[in-house]
């Protein structure tokens, strides 16, 4: 009767180990802001400066959170933050890049 006392989170999107991650959770939410920062400044062609660099450090902050992430949720959360990073980063880089129209 050892089951009956534990939940059952495998079945779910969100299921975390019950302890706390606060890197990790930072990371994903930095990852995240970046993401939706680098994507919408991208649909703007004057905010490619900000939109590639939002990307590239997002991109950067993701890829380091997945690589110490520990649950599913964060990593779910970080796909959605490097999705939308990468997506920002590369119209950026078309709209004039890291360093367009400074040199």
């Amino acid at each position: 009767m050892a089951q009956a006392l534990r939940p059952n989170t495998a079945g779910s999107l969100f299921a975390t180990d019950g302890r706390a991650h606060p890197v990790q959770d930072t990371l994903l939410a930095v990852t995240l802001v970046l993401g939706v920062t680098a994507f919408i400044t991208s649909f703007f062609h004057s905010l490619h400066l900000l939109s590639s660099w939002a990307g590239l450090v997002g991109i950067l902050t993701g890829a380091y959170g997945q690589w110490i992430s520990e649950t599913t949720r964060e990593r779910f959360g970080l796909i959605l933050g490097l999705g939308a990073a990468a997506l920002g980063f590369f119209i950026g880089m078309a709209h004039g890049g890291l360093f367009g129209g400074i040199w």
